[in-house]
């Protein structure tokens, strides 16, 4: 015969709330909802990630405002940030969209190399800087000379145009045609044996974040940032989309506006008054560009818009905002982090709305800890796909060239 047990109620109720001491003290670490579902990085919580949570103090000095920054963050924090996150898919894209050129890759072997010296002849204008011209010593022995002159190269395995086309056909022993178009609407002429472009499908790919434009140029960058007029803008290419856009923006933040299009200071050559500090000194007429990156070092933003949004095509709009030691608004290609080192641009694209971009613009421009976070890649050495785009910019573009060339033969390779 069943006897039914009794139930001690006393000893149910001890032992409940014995369990749920335990679990309000961890003992057992459960995992909560929050917790669950927090990314590594949320780990090292940063000065970007609470933008306008401190007391509201407008700055001049950049110097004190990585001073407060070192204090409040400092690098190892945001190493270890970078390093929790790992590679990510990010630094993945990047290195699909930062190849080098489909036909380069830099990963051909030494023995693919079929000529020891190579000789690459400019033709024709282009805006390809003479500072290019030079002797190079490449990959796996190869010499390469580049130059526009035929004193130089006066056998050139190699023709390269930019301004014109090349010719339509090519016989064997008569050097390889070279054709390069970093413009936005890039396009093959169909009569090059090699290509020259922007993107990671075109043979040799050239990123514009190098040095080799202008050697000429005031890279003086002030240490002071200016509270009354917040962004530097400049174009003297007056592209109807592109002027709304940056005269939307711009009249919701105090700018100073140089060049000929929507110019605010009083007309387009206004820079050198301005900041006489920006002289190169030299007897010549100065131009817009030689101050360039001087002028626009004393403001805290940049405002960078692409002619296009199109992939991968990141010029030096943004990159010489970089250089200035400025922070770019950028409006432009969609993967652009596969390109520039990471917190190192106010990306326009993950705002809603004009009104709220510029909201956060008067914030930053107020909160110093979480401005100087904007230029902590180059503080702490987190170059991220920054470097990688270096590596492939213009200024390697004469050995990744002669490479190439190399592997096809030279004058010997077979007419198409």
């Amino acid at each position: 015969m069943l006897v039914p047990t009794r139930i001690n109620y006393l000893a149910l109720m001890l032992a409940s709330a014995s369990i749920l001491l335990l679990l309000l003290s961890g003992y057992f670490n459960l995992p909560s909802i929050s917790t669950s579902s927090s990314t590594p990085a949320s780990l090292f919580a940063t000065a970007l990630d609470t933008v306008g949570s401190r007391e509201r103090s407008p700055f001049t000095s950049l110097l004190s405002a990585f001073a407060d920054w070192d204090d409040a963050v400092g690098c190892p924090r945001l190493r270890a940030k970078f390093d929790a996150v790992g590679p990510g898919a990010n630094t993945t894209a990047a290195f699909a969209s930062v190849t080098g050129g489909a036909g380069w890759s830099g990963s051909g072997r030494c023995e693919d190399l079929r000529a020891r010296h190579v000789g690459v002849l400019v033709k024709g204008w282009t805006w390809i800087p003479d500072a290019l011209d030079g002797v190079y010593t490449c990959r796996c022995g190869v010499s390469c000379i580049w130059s526009k002159s035929t004193a130089a190269v006066d056998r050139p395995d190699a023709l390269l145009f930019e301004g014109a086309t090349p010719p339509q056909q090519r016989l064997k022993g008569l050097p390889l045609r070279v054709y390069l178009d970093l413009e936005a609407t890039r396009k093959p002429t169909g009569f090059e044996d090699i290509f020259i472009g922007y993107h990671a499908n075109d043979d040799v790919q050239v990123t514009y974040a190098g040095k080799s434009f202008h050697t000429s140029r005031s890279y003086h960058i002030s240490t002071e940032k200016r509270n009354d007029a917040l962004i530097y803008w400049s174009s003297s290419r007056c592209l109807p989309h592109r002027d709304k856009l940056a005269k939307d923006f711009l009249s919701l933040v105090p700018h100073h506006s140089f060049g000929k299009c929507l110019n605010n200071v009083g007309g387009p050559d206004m820079a050198l008054s301005m900041y006489p500090v920006c002289s190169t000194n030299d007897n010549g007429k100065p131009h817009w560009w030689d101050h360039l990156h001087c002028a626009m070092s004393h403001y805290k933003f940049v405002l960078a818009i692409e002619n296009t949004k199109t992939e991968s095509y990141v010029t030096e709009k943004l990159f010489y905002a970089l250089e200035a030691g400025s922070v770019p608004i950028y409006f432009g290609a969609p993967n652009v982090w596969d390109f520039i080192p990471p917190n190192s641009i106010i990306d326009a694209s993950r705002f809603s709305s004009l009104d709220k971009l510029s909201a956060y613009v008067k914030t930053l421009a107020n909160d110093p800890v979480a401005y100087a976070e904007y230029h902590a890649w180059r503080r702490c050495g987190v170059l991220g796909n920054f470097g990688r785009s270096r590596e492939m910019s213009l200024d390697t573009l004469p050995c990744r060239l002669c490479e190439l060339v190399s592997k096809k033969g030279g004058r010997s390779a077979d007419a198409l």
